[in-house]
């Protein structure tokens, strides 16, 4: 029976990571860095809500959003448009909304970016002004238009086919080995909770603010990405968790870990921990309580999708898509060790 639901739930979820992996390639590729540090310098609100916007796509986790955030600031971002950027990226994506959608509802696929939008930019003003000023290399002779250089080689842009080809490798390959040991994690634990805890196990504690406290103390020493964070949140849905604490779980699990942490005192100092924590937690337990009030006052269905696959999906494409990511997954794992493994990357263009 564990084993059957896994499956279940490891199919369902395919087509909608394999989707959001496509996309997240695509932004890796076609969207430069020099233009999101660019944007991303003054002081205030402005650029906070600019780099939360930016981030919030990115399906970057928690482990792989420091280094680009940590870049953003050397290359001249704010404190508050870093601290943006870090609490945005995490929370959410294009593969993690993908996936709420596929195994959540459409209601949750909607109201967990927004949350995520919302305690990004409260994080990023809550740091207010920086007094970071970018080191800049001093001008130097022999610039790009002395008489050393006029002669350089001018490097060739890569062809529209060779920039798809660079976003497929990017998303079968880093995207995918950053994500896979978390995903089948996060399906496991979610298939160990349909199987074996009864259904009204947690729902004596899992609605109202004791649920959402709960759910942060759960989340704060896990090391999760949103989108294996996914079919967790499926399993506390299915446990009797109410809706809000999920969203509080989803929010504060990919953006509260301790690595984080200690790398936004370190580089953005106390403050901007403070920032941090009150925006992320803050924020979560509101758009929590908001969720719960939604769904009593409306009725917006949140309920986990599984077994449910084949009324939005053809059940071949399903079927297909589970496995065309195990062999992704496999194949990744052969050139994690075995390093001569055939490689999209080394493949003539």
């Amino acid at each position: 029976m564990l084993i059957d639901n896994f499956v279940i739930l490891f199919l369902a979820s395919a087509p909608w990571l394999l989707l959001g992996l496509l996309i997240a390639g695509l932004i890796q590729v076609f969207v430069p860095t020099a233009t999101m540090s660019k944007q991303l310098g003054k002081e205030g609100i402005g650029s906070a809500v600019k780099a939360a916007f930016i981030g919030a796509p990115l399906p970057l986790c928690s482990c792989g959003v420091i280094p680009a955030a940590l870049g953003l600031r050397k290359a001249g971002a704010s404190k508050s448009a870093t601290t943006s950027f870090l609490v945005a990226t995490p929370e959410t994506g294009v593969d993690s909304v993908t996936m709420s959608y596929a195994l959540l509802g459409p209601f949750m696929a909607i109201i967990r970016p927004i949350t995520a939008i919302t305690s990004a930019i409260v994080a990023g003003a809550l740091v207010g002004k920086d007094d970071f000023v970018p080191q800049q290399s001093p001008a130097k002779s022999g610039g790009c238009c002395s008489g050393k250089n006029k002669n350089k080689p001018i490097e060739k842009p890569l062809t529209l086919r060779a920039k798809l080809r660079q976003s497929v490798n990017y998303s079968v390959t880093d995207m995918l080995s950053g994500t896979a040991m978390w995903l089948l994690i996060g399906l496991f634990f979610a298939a160990l909770v349909q199987t074996y805890v009864p259904d009204d196990f947690l729902s004596q504690w899992g609605s109202g603010l004791i649920a959402m406290v709960v759910m942060v103390i759960i989340s704060i020493p896990m090391y999760i990405c949103a989108t294996a964070s996914t079919p967790i949140a499926a399993g506390l849905l299915l446990s009797g968790v109410a809706p809000g604490a999920v969203l509080v779980f989803m929010m504060a699990g990919p953006a509260t870990n301790v690595a984080t942490l200690g790398v936004v005192g370190k580089e953005l100092g106390k403050r901007a921990v403070v920032a941090y924590l009150v925006g992320v937690i803050g924020t979560a337990m509101l758009f929590g309580w908001l969720t719960d009030t939604l769904v009593a006052t409306y009725g917006f269905e949140v309920a986990p999708q599984i077994g449910h696959e084949h009324e939005v999906l053809p059940q071949w494409l399903v079927l297909g898509s589970g496995i065309l990511l195990a062999l992704l997954m496999l194949r990744n794992l052969m050139m994690k060790y075995f390093p001569t493994f055939l490689s999209l990357d080394k493949a003539p263009h």
